[in-house]
């Protein structure tokens, strides 16, 4: 039976909508483990590595099954040893593999610095290009409940300062996948930085293959009164301060920065210049911190858009007591980022 124009029309719409909306909803760890399977089926040379990801699923579950799926040998259950499985993965990925290394907790990777230092990020230099590292370095980090000083550390700036390596921040189902499928696909050494607070963080995202640029940041709310940049798990503190700012009568524009190394001062950049104030929001430390970078870059590039100094809220240089009520004093909280706005924008 032939349509009717207006059945046609309508037809075309819902399929347009079906194109459109195709979704389906996940926690922030299991899109990451879609990310990684999807990988893994499209290109061979892509592996996994580490402490517990093989029959046990990882720690947060984030290679849960791929193991039954793929085998031992590209799901390869490593010694509690960074240093030398670190090190085996950037081997595997100068013969042309494609390896995945769990950190397990980003504090345990503080003993395979020597490898990602020496080795992940300058071996592209100094074999004068002979060799490319594809290699992802991942794993939780940041300040959990209660998981004590050793487990709760933020890692980002000690990496960043090392020539050779791109860094990410997830910060929802979406980016954590899109983020990790293309840090597979790279040819550049990529930390990828999750937090152990976000992995059940549930979300929508799309049926269909896509990727995010490692390079970019994320517009998280447009807004003329004050640009708020932060990340990971402060995205959430910022947004929770951005309600009560609006009823205040405030309009911030807040940017998830996602690409911890390099910064996109593009985007930073056009904010900077339509609100003229800058508030930066992390939980890394403040000496020698993320917000220390940004500060210099945005000084550097973007003073003379300046009404005002920029401000940055970080974590307390200490470390992070066990305690929750204490815990929870070392943490940029949302009260102060309103405060913080307020002040700036007098």
């Amino acid at each position: 039976q032939l349509l009717t124009p207006f059945q046609y029309l309508l037809s075309g719409i819902y399929l347009t909508r079906y194109i459109l909306y195709s979704r389906h909803e996940l926690l922030l760890f299991e899109a990451l483990q879609e990310g990684l399977e999807e990988e893994m089926e499209r290109d061979l040379r892509v592996c996994v590595m580490g402490e517990d990801v093989g029959h046990y699923g990882g720690s947060y579950k984030v290679t849960k099954g791929l193991a039954k799926k793929f085998g031992d040998l590209r799901v390869l259950d490593t010694p509690i040893a960074e240093n030398s499985f670190t090190g085996m993965g950037i081997g595997a990925a100068m013969t042309g593999l494609r390896p995945v290394v769990e950190g397990m907790n980003m504090g345990f990777l503080l003993l395979a610095f020597n490898q990602i230092s020496n080795n992940c990020g300058m071996l592209h230099y100094t074999s004068g290009g002979q060799f490319t590292i594809p290699i992802v370095i991942r794993g939780p980090g940041g300040v959990g409940r209660q998981l004590g000083a050793e487990h709760s550390q933020r890692l980002e700036s000690y990496f960043q300062s090392i020539p050779g390596i791109q860094m990410v921040a997830c910060s929802t189902p979406y980016n954590a996948k899109g983020l990790m499928k293309a840090a597979i696909r790279s040819e550049n050494p990529v930390i990828l930085f999750e937090h152990v607070l976000l992995y059940n963080l549930k979300e929508r995202i799309p049926d269909e293959d896509y990727i995010c640029n490692l390079e970019e940041a994320e517009m998280v709310r447009p807004g003329e009164h004050v640009t708020i940049l932060t990340y990971s798990r402060m995205r959430y503190h910022v947004m929770q301060a951005a309600k009560t700012l609006v009823n205040k009568g405030y309009d911030p524009e807040v940017i998830d920065i996602r690409s911890l190394k390099p910064f996109d001062l593009y985007t930073i950049g056009n904010s900077v210049k339509k609100t003229h104030r800058v508030l930066i929001v992390e939980e890394c430390m403040r000496t020698g911190g993320i917000g220390a970078s940004l500060i210099a870059a945005i000084t550097k590039n973007f003073n003379d858009y300046l009404d005002a100094p920029i401000m940055c809220l970080s974590s307390q240089d200490v470390p992070t007591p066990y305690a929750g009520t204490l815990e929870e004093v070392t943490v940029v909280q949302p009260a102060q980022i309103v405060t913080a706005v307020e002040q700036l924008c007098q």
